[in-house]
């Protein structure tokens, strides 16, 4: 296969807006908004951490007439690093099928948007697996399980249960964050089908109802139930994922998405975890995604577009980029809950 020349390659900045634009408005996507984005200009490097303990500590001493004031610091880790990823995806536009096309110059925003969207599942399916799964977070010392009846220990009724009481279960754990870390989880991330069932739980829906009127009922706003249970904000997880095989048949009526097999990312699962308003160096947050925008011609969040010639396969070749990872910072600050549905 031919390579294209270096005057040939490079970044497309419309063609890169356009991704940009596309990935700021993820709809139903949270990785990029439960913890925050931190560009970096390097592909790795190190990030310091503060000794949650001496924050903690009451250090202060009376003082006598004439003497020197008690003095306090606190310890640094210096020793946690970050490596950002490439990932990678392309779109070829053959010319043949460009010369069919009814709106040729179309099929460059049709290319993109597809692998805008790839993109938006990687970084979904990336942030699931390094946040959203059993063994990560200690702000109860292990994860939480959801059980049909009797709960125990560390166990809630599910949500989907009538006599289920998830505000009372947040508060409680949100306690065991606060001892474990000094500050209170300020965001529940759950997938979709936990939503749907927690909107419709009777300890909830009757502490909602009495708002409503005649021509307005009560609506379960997801802004309504984290009041309810003292937190910031909801997320929820709305993102599917085909896990099927590509299907290679010819594209015929009926064999397009045939071994499709989909499935909500999200699961059955929730996360309640503090994560801080903005990247701070002096207070924890449960995550960041470090983006490596240091990579010629990235954006904030480690993306770039490049359009170059493929002349041997008489093609045009869209390219999508992204350099970042999801990092867990701060384990004591979350609690991760699952099988909360049956």
């Amino acid at each position: 296969m031919g390579n294209p020349t270096a005057g040939d390659v490079h970044v497309n900045t419309p063609l890169t807006n356009i991704s940009i634009a596309f990935m700021q408005n993820p709809a139903g996507f949270v990785a990029d908004r439960v913890f925050p984005n931190v560009p970096v200009l390097k592909q790795s490097d190190r990030y310091f951490t503060y000794s949650r303990a001496d924050f903690n500590r009451d250090t202060m001493r009376k003082r006598a007439p004439g003497t020197e004031s008690a003095g306090a610091g606190w310890r640094v880790d210096n020793t946690p690093s970050y490596f950002a990823d490439v990932w990678a995806l392309h779109k070829d536009i053959e010319d043949q099928i460009r010369a069919n096309a009814d709106s040729p110059l179309d099929m460059d925003r049709d290319a993109t948007l597809f692998l805008s969207q790839q993109a938006l599942i990687n970084r979904e399916v990336n942030w699931a697996s390094n946040f959203f799964t059993t063994g990560k977070w200690t702000g109860a010392a292990v994860d939480v399980s959801g059980v049909s009846a009797s709960p125990t220990g560390n166990s809630v009724l599910q949500w989907n249960d009538a006599n289920a009481t998830p505000v009372a279960d947040v508060k409680k754990y949100n306690d065991a964050i606060h001892l474990a870390s000094g500050f209170r989880a300020n965001k529940l991330v759950m997938g979709r089908q936990v939503w749907s069932k927690t909107s419709e739980c009777p300890s909830i829906t009757d502490r909602v109802k009495y708002g409503a009127s005649p021509g307005a009922p009560a609506i379960i706003t997801k802004q309504a139930v984290a009041a309810l249970m003292e937190i910031d904000e909801i997320l929820v997880m709305d993102a599917i994922q085909n896990t099927g095989n590509e299907n290679n048949a010819e594209n015929t009526a009926g064999t397009v998405n045939a071994g499709e097999s989909n499935a909500f990312i999200g699961g059955k699962a929730a996360l309640l975890v503090y994560a801080a308003p903005s990247p701070s160096i002096m207070q924890p947050s449960g995550g960041y995604t470090f983006s490596w925008t240091g990579f010629m011609g990235a954006g904030s969040m480690g993306q770039r577009i490049k359009r170059f010639r493929m002349e041997a396969l008489e093609s045009d070749r869209v390219e999508i980029q992204q350099a970042y990872v999801p990092k867990l910072i701060a384990s004591e600050v979350g609690v991760y809950f699952t099988t909360l549905i049956a």
